[in-house]
């Protein structure tokens, strides 16, 4: 992007490619890319690449899939040790806590 000079008065203009750039950028972002992903796709931009472009989103598709079913393997233990901390509440030890130490 290009850096453009401060006018008098402070405030920057940039130009449609330079708004399109960034709203691009903040897209790929909220879907889980990284910067060195996004600038492999802006390479890719020009639509005579589809076939890289989808095998990047493959490879950000079983990513995603990888970090889904180790949160949901952490709900699934959060979950019993939470029911585990309502049945014993006068009870000296905590289930979560001696959970926590044992898998030290």
């Amino acid at each position: 992007m290009p850096v453009l000079e401060r006018p008098y008065g402070g405030i920057r203009r940039y130009g449609q490619a330079e708004v399109a750039r960034v709203k691009f950028i903040k897209s790929a972002q909220r879907l889980g890319f990284s910067l060195e992903e996004i600038r492999e796709l802006r390479h890719l931009e020009d639509g005579a690449h589809c076939n890289e472009g989808r095998e990047l989103a493959e490879r950000k598709l079983q990513d995603v899939r990888a970090r889904l079913a180790d949160l949901a393997r952490i709900e699934q233990v959060l979950s019993k040790l939470v029911r585990h901390c309502r049945k014993s509440r006068d009870t000296v030890s905590c289930p979560l806590i001696a959970a926590l130490q044992s898998m030290c």
